[in-house]
């Protein structure tokens, strides 16, 4: 029985290996990116205001 146990330790680990590279490999939506480029530009935009004037 304690054999059993050993074996069932590296199958519960190649499930939860499988899973978490599943979950970790998933498509995800890059359609909110539009906001935070245009935040950089802004911010790029303002730091170049504040060196140009010295």
């Amino acid at each position: 029985m304690a054999a059993l146990a050993w074996l069932l330790i590296p199958l519960l680990a190649a499930i939860g290996a499988g899973l978490w590279g599943s979950w970790a490999g998933r498509h995800r939506n890059t359609a909110g990116d539009g906001s935070e480029l245009a935040g950089y530009a802004r911010f790029r935009e303002a730091m170049e205001k504040s060196h140009s004037g010295t």
